[in-house]
């Protein structure tokens, strides 16, 4: 069944067009990896599916669960289970990843007129799912990404990924910045959290962390566009090659 979309998606910033007629079909329980060179508009894509403010969009649809995602605010699509790692989590001083954690996972279940958790009750969540993750429980009492090395960061998404258990999960350059034990501790969450109603994308560079996560489908997006799709030997290609190939077709 097909969980994500786009179709023919032209969009970028004020006047700067980036995407230029995209389209993309992911369905649930699939990974999927998309490489490109910067400036292809991989994390472009990745703000407009999540609905960060100051993108344009000026033709195009993206249908989520066959509603219309474009025409959803950024919370509204979080409650319907959308959700974004980011390339640089930021740092919140004065607010505890405890906290955080709680209002956020609050805040979903409250849009989906669920019951919010307990104290205890979320506290007995939280401590399972970073035990799962192997996250140390003074890792929650720290500051929200404060301090914290880029792998912690990287995890600390991860953390909140489990938590809130959304159908869709992008994962922007989640590998950016990371040492390989941290990148396997990292790969190891996210293929934790792999299911048959969850789809993935994974937008990465490099090879490397597709060595840790088995994509189902590997695209290679050039000059705002999906240029080529295939398996795991695209992306051997690609290191091989490199995206010149691609450039030029484009």
């Amino acid at each position: 069944m097909a969980l994500l979309e786009v179709r023919d998606l032209h969009a970028g910033i004020e006047d700067c067009e980036i995407l230029r007629g995209l389209d993309l079909t992911v369905n649930a329980g699939e990974v999927h990896a998309i490489m490109g060179p910067n400036g292809s508009g991989k994390s472009t894509l990745s703000h407009i599916i999540s609905g960060k403010p100051g993108y344009r969009v000026s033709t195009g649809r993206i249908l989520f669960k066959d509603e219309d995602l474009l025409a959803m605010e950024a919370d509204e699509r979080a409650a319907k289970g959308v959700f974004l790692a980011f390339q640089y989590p930021v740092e919140i001083p004065g607010v505890t990843t405890m906290n955080f954690l709680r209002a956020a996972l609050n805040a979903q279940r409250g849009a989906r007129a669920q019951k919010e958790f307990s104290t205890p009750d979320f506290l007995k969540r939280v401590r399972e799912v970073a035990k799962s993750l192997n996250i140390p429980e003074g890792v929650l009492k720290r500051g929200l990404n404060v301090g914290f090395s880029g792998g912690e960061k990287k995890r600390n998404e991860i953390l909140q990924m489990a938590l809130l258990e959304p159908s869709l999960c992008i994962l922007d350059e989640i590998d950016s910045g990371l040492d390989i034990d941290a990148l396997r501790i990292v790969a190891d969450g996210i293929n934790a959290l792999r299911s048959p109603e969850r789809a993935m994308i994974v937008i990465t560079h490099y090879r490397r962390l597709l060595d840790y996560i088995e994509p189902d489908v590997v695209h290679v997006m050039s000059k705002g566009q999906v240029r080529k799709s295939g398996g795991k030997e695209l992306a051997l290609e690609l290191e091989a090659r490199g995206y010149a190939q691609f450039e030029g077709a484009a």
